[in-house]
Formats: C-alpha cells, sequence, structure tokens
C-alpha cells in the first residue's frame, strides 16, 4: 500500500504542513519535530513525491553509483567507466544525467541509507559495485530495498557482486571462486605446497568466495591446509604488511604469499623485504585484480586481472537502456591469471 504524506504526519503526530516543510527544507521547524518527522519517513519508507499515478516511474535524472571506497583503485576504475557511459543526453528532455557516487566506507548502515536516499529522489538508475555483506539481517534489508526500487521503475544493476534474486536486479557477477583457485593451482604447478593466504574481511562476499577458489585448488591436488596458513584483515597495503608478519611468525617455511588483493599483495611484499626474504627467490608472492600499480611492483605482481572498467562501462549501458540485460538478469564476468615476476618456484 502507498504510504501518504498524510500517514508520516499521523506518525509523527504533526500536521501535513509540517511534513512538508521538513522535506522541502524551506521553512524553520524545530530541531525536536524534524527528528520526529524523519523518523517516521524512516520507519514507514515513505518516498517524497511518491508512485502517485502520474510518477509511478523513475523520471529524474539522477543515477546513484555505490561504492565502498571510491580511494581504492577497485572500485574507482568501475565507478568512472560507468559514470563515462551515463554521461550525455538521455535524461527528460533529452538533457544530461546527474552521476551522483556514494562512498559507503564499507558500512552496511550507509549502504542503505544511500539506496533510501535514492529512492526518494526517484533516481533514474542505482549500480552498486564491489561484493555484498554476508549478514543476513543485512541482506534481507537490501532486498526488500533492492525490490522497491526495481517496482518504482528504477534500473538496479549490480557490478561485481553476487545475485540478488527476486529483486529486479540485473548482476555482473565477478568469478572469484574460479580466479582463485587458477592462481593457487599456478602457485602448485611450480612446486609450492606450503601456501600461506591473506584473506579479506570475513563478511564479505569476494572474501568468501576467492578463499574458497584457494581451497578448492589445494584440495584438488591432496594438499591438507594448515589452520595457521590463514589470516583475514582489510582489503589495504597495512593489512598485507601485518598479515605476512602474522604469517612468517607462525611458520617461517612458508614459500608462497596469496594476497586477497593487488594491495593486500603490495603490503606482503613490505614485510618480506624487511625481514630478509627475497622476491620470489624465498618466498613467491600472487595478487589479484590487476590494478594498474601491479606492473610497476619490483617485480611485478602475478595476479588475477579482472575487466574492471569493461564490467562497469556494461554496467553502465545496461542501467541507462542502452544494452539489453543479461539471460535470467546474470552475467559471469570471468578473470584471467597474469604471470610475471613475483612468483617462481620454491628452491629446493
Amino acid at each position: 500500500m502507498t504510504v501518504t504524506l498524510a500517514d508520516v504526519a499521523a506518525r509523527a503526530q504533526v500536521s501535513p504542513a509540517t511534513v512538508s516543510r521538513v522535506l522541502n527544507g524551506n521553512y524553520p521547524v524545530a530541531a525536536s519535530t524534524r527528528e520526529r518527522v524523519l523518523k517516521a519517513v524512516d520507519e514507514l519508507d515513505y518516498v517524497l513525491n511518491g508512485p502517485a499515478s502520474a510518477l509511478a516511474a523513475a523520471t529524474s535524472d539522477l543515477v546513484g553509483i555505490l561504492v565502498n571506497d571510491i580511494a581504492d583503485p577497485f572500485f574507482g576504475i568501475m565507478a568512472s567507466a560507468i559514470q563515462a557511459e551515463i554521461g550525455g543526453p538521455g535524461g527528460r528532455a533529452g538533457g544530461e544525467r546527474l552521476a551522483v557516487v556514494c562512498n559507503t566506507g564499507g558500512s552496511p548502515e550507509r549502504e542503505l541509507t544511500y539506496l533510501t536516499l535514492l529512492q526518494r529522489q526517484r533516481a533514474a538508475a542505482v549500480v552498486l559495485t564491489g561484493g555484498a555483506i554476508e549478514d543476513a539481517p543485512h541482506r534481507a534489508a537490501m532486498d526488500v530495498k533492492l525490490r522497491k526500487l526495481a517496482e518504482a521503475g528504477t534500473r538496479v544493476v549490480l557490478c561485481g557482486r553476487p545475485q540478488a534474486p527476486e529483486t529486479g536486479a540485473i548482476a555482473l557477477t565477478f568469478d572469484n571462486r574460479g580466479g582463485g583457485q587458477e592462481l593457487t593451482e599456478h602457485l602448485i604447478g611450480l612446486g609450492h605446497r606450503r601456501l600461506g593466504y591473506i584473506a579479506g574481511p570475513q563478511e564479505r562476499t569476494t572474501t568468501r568466495h576467492r578463499l574458497e577458489g584457494h581451497r578448492a585448488a589445494l584440495a584438488a591436488h591432496g594438499i591438507e591446509e594448515d589452520p595457521r596458513w590463514t589470516v583475514h584483515g582489510r582489503y589495504d597495503r597495512r593489512s598485507g604488511y601485518e598479515a605476512t608478519l602474522e604469517l612468517l611468525r607462525r611458520d617461517p617455511s612458508l614459500t608462497a604469499v596469496v594476497a586477497a588483493n593487488d594491495s593486500v599483495a603490495l603490503g606482503a611484499c613490505a614485510a618480506l623485504r624487511e625481514s630478509g626474504l627475497r622476491i620470489p627467490d624465498d618466498v613467491s608472492v600472487a595478487g589479484f585484480d590487476d590494478l594498474p600499480f601491479s606492473i610497476d611492483a619490483v617485480p611485478a605482481l602475478t595476479t588475477v586481472r579482472l575487466p574492471l572498467a569493461e564490467a562497469g562501462a556494461r554496467a553502465g549501458r545496461i542501467a541507462m537502456g542502452r544494452e539489453e540485460a543479461p539471460a535470467d538478469g546474470i552475467a559471469v564476468v570471468r578473470g584471467e591469471l597474469v604471470v610475471r615476476g613475483s612468483t617462481a618456484a620454491p628452491r629446493g
């Protein structure tokens, strides 16, 4: 049932005129009253200028792009490619569309808040990038929010995250399992049997899928994983540095370190060098994503190349209705193993 401005007024125990003043921001309202009104808006999931008969579809020129961290090249590359496809004519009356990049900082609450704000603005499209958070209540709340956006006419595209069934969202999902398995298969093929693994945050789907691929490769070759060989941390250089020191403390005999992404791999390389170990002579290092700096590392990083720019551009075209959505609402985007100088056969 459609929530009206009068419903919000009744919940907040104010007049409809007061609700209108709070939402339009064009008249002074007491702070306590404003707080009551905004709380009622959130509780009722009221959409400003919501789906009345003349506004049933998303008609604004706004497009939202949600990222975890715009300073991370992984997200920056995708966001830039998405925005490039959104620019140009295509809005109402042939005008420009406005792309807004929403930086969640990895916060589940901010993710939901941004979606709510975009819903209230009747966004033409929303593109969510990167892995999803593995938390049942948050996943349920996200499914409801995505479904409401789609039902209101907003095109919803997931770029680099798993499909959200029954939400109406289109998913371009990265094959993180396959890439993780191929990367570890490469190291095993070189002769490595004692492989440390620096995983990302435990609550992220990307973390689980890449780690599952790594473990599948170990199992396929009969290598029993030592619990000491896996350390979780953030997707950044400092985490890679600290995790590598911890891995060396736990088992100094490791001959390879597999990192959750290329930034983590750079930190791992720094820790190994400071520990007096040579790459790849003493310890091989591998990353994931093939970010622009990977080829300039010393030695250049072996990694899995994800087509971030291509996937982002495709997500942007689908969001703008300029490319047909994939069959069944999902397309798997596969990575490519790139072998460089940071990996070699173990000594002895």
